[in-house]
């Protein structure tokens, strides 16, 4: 009798401390959630008020629909529309290299896994040392290199060097090994299949939530890059969002006071919503693949 109540004073002991650590974590979560939303909230209340309205009212504070156009006019306005041409640089740019990296990363992580190359465990470690490479250690050596292939100032140079996408090859590499038997591959072989038709027949229609999640970290990879570009793409014209806010930041009053005031009228709210144009994106495409990017985590986890 003592035996069971000792059992029962233990279990619900144990309840009791599971539900305090759940408050725990839930609390945390929920700060943690707080603290990523407010500046996300103010990115987007920003523009719809007046420049002194930034510094005088209260930061989450409404102010009208009516400034939201007049910041994009005023957008528009400087250096006749460049703005527009850096969105659709940021477009074509993050696109291209979204659908190349995702297809070589993707083929790259199955011939690792399922065909029988020499030095497949050579390439693999390659991989692995290029995950750890600093970016900023990489500048000069991508800066001579393009400088020497005459690429510099050429949307194709921030594309080809960016579409380079070790920790894509490892992620399909580990999917491919753990999600698709190896028995499949060996039947299809019998059956005169190739490599490419292996890849083509088989593992590319199994692996629609790893090509979500590959295409996903492209984007949010590249879409506010910025280092890469300032470094290749030195003329306006070629600028992306990113490196177009930078210099909207030092070209125009929303910064420094002095330069542009009576020519440019690029001031906070301004600057506001040329970010709404870079995280925007960012969350739209979070909001819409957020399924298939919790799909694309878990698959593999279980194995029968």
């Amino acid at each position: 009798m003592l035996n069971k109540l000792d059992l029962a004073g233990r279990k619900t002991k144990l309840r009791q401390e599971s539900r305090f650590w759940t408050w725990v974590v839930n609390g945390w979560l929920i700060f943690f959630a707080i603290v990523s939303i407010i500046p996300m909230v103010w990115l987007l209340l920003a523009p719809s008020k007046e420049d002194a309205d930034l510094t005088n009212r209260h930061p989450l504070a409404f102010g009208n629909l009516g400034n939201y156009v007049k910041a994009w006019n005023n957008l528009q306005f400087f250096d006749n529309g460049v703005l527009f041409q850096w969105v659709i640089n940021s477009i074509w740019y993050t696109g291209a290299i979204v659908i190349i990296a995702t297809v070589t990363a993707s083929m790259a992580g199955f011939v690792l896994s399922a065909s029988n190359i020499k030095f497949k465990r050579a390439f693999l470690i390659s991989t692995l040392i290029t995950m750890l490479v600093p970016p900023m250690a990489l500048v000069v050596p991508i800066f001579v290199l393009m400088d020497a292939i005459s690429l510099m100032d050429k949307p194709i140079a921030v594309i080809l060097v960016s579409s380079l996408y070790p920790f894509g090859v490892f992620l399909s590499y580990i999917y491919y090994t753990t999600t698709i038997p190896k028995e499949l591959y060996e039947s299809a072989r019998l059956d005169g299949c190739n490599d490419f038709r292996l890849f083509t027949k088989i593992a590319l229609p199994l692996s629609w939530p790893l090509i979500s999640l590959l295409a996903f970290f492209a984007f949010i990879g590249n879409w506010a890059n910025y280092f890469l570009p300032y470094i290749l793409l030195p003329s306006s014209e070629n600028f992306t969002l990113p490196i177009g806010l930078g210099f909207l930041f030092y070209s125009t009053p929303a910064i420094n006071p002095g330069v542009g005031a009576t020519s440019v009228p690029i001031y906070k709210p301004e600057i506001a919503l040329a970010g709404v144009l870079i995280a925007l994106p960012i969350m739209i495409v979070f909001l819409v693949s957020q399924k298939r990017l919790v799909r694309g985590m878990l698959a593999g986890s279980i194995k029968e």
